[in-house]
């Protein structure tokens, strides 16, 4: 990925990115997280990608509305443990510079200054519904569900979860999500607040085609501001814990409770 000299925007196909498709035409760039065969799992160097391209769009004054959509049956499933899972056990100083690639990813998605719209084709588990709700709206698809597993797992869902969840659903349904570690269903994911529409699957790039042009049309710069304002409920939870569950995770690695869960969910897929 070439370093800018300048805020310039690029032609995508300059950027050189691997993890995901990355397209502009006309008002809208669509981010297009593309590890199918992981579920589009994130690595390191996805996190990186999605960061570098949240900063072009935000660059480009073309741009209206950034899409971000998954390839495949699952938009994202979070974090690829299967790749990095394994050396991040007893060393923390490792896992603390890759939740920085993931804080980063976040922030620039939060931070692009126009709107962004989740295109929820498949299931969001854990770091993947924290993705999206890190969009300012989501269409989700009806037969997809929603799902954080992180205290199966050995990860305190802190990378949004923890901080978004009571803002988008309440106290208790947040707690419900996140303890009992379900699968919310899109039904269930629209009348709790977690996205916007619902839709079979059919219907859904009409849906995304109609609220990207609804957004389009909007004066850009009102927006922004507007967003930025709305955006204060996120960020002070966000800014105020980020940093801290970064460290307490990073440390977690030492811990026999989180090493024995990764290995056991490494050990589990291995066989």
């Amino acid at each position: 990925m070439p370093e800018p000299d300048s805020p310039t925007p690029l032609d995508p196909a300059e950027l050189g990115f691997k993890r995901i498709r990355y397209e502009k035409d006309g008002h809208r760039a669509t981010i297009t997280l593309n590890r199918p065969e992981v579920l589009n799992a994130f690595d390191f160097r996805m996190l990186r990608e999605i960061a570098r391209a949240c900063e072009d769009a935000s660059w480009d004054d073309a741009i209206r509305v950034v899409v971000v959509t998954g390839e495949g049956r699952a938009f994202c499933v979070g974090a690829d443990l299967r790749s990095w899972g394994a050396e991040l056990v007893d060393n923390p100083r490792e896992y603390w510079k890759w939740f920085g690639a993931f804080k980063d990813m976040h922030d620039r998605l939060r931070e692009i200054g126009k709107p962004t719209l989740a295109r929820v084709q498949g299931i969001a588990v854990g770091g993947g519904n924290e993705l999206q709700m890190a969009c300012d709206l989501a269409v989700m698809v009806d037969d997809a569900f929603i799902r954080h597993i992180g205290p199966e797992h050995g990860s305190v869902p802190a990378g949004g979860a923890t901080q978004w969840l009571p803002i988008f659903s309440g106290d208790r349904r947040a707690r419900e999500i996140l303890f009992l570690c379900e699968e919310i269903p899109a039904p269930q994911a629209l009348e709790w607040g977690l996205v916007n529409r619902v839709c079979p699957r059919a219907e859904l790039d009409a849906v995304v085609d109609e609220l990207v042009e609804k957004l389009a049309a909007k004066l850009p710069q009102t927006i922004r501001y507007t967003k930025q304002q709305l955006n204060w409920w996120r960020d002070i939870s966000w800014h105020e814990t980020v940093g801290h569950a970064r460290d307490w995770l990073s440390l977690s690695m030492l811990n026999d409770e989180a090493k024995d869960a990764i290995r056991a969910f490494l050990e589990s897929r291995d066989g």
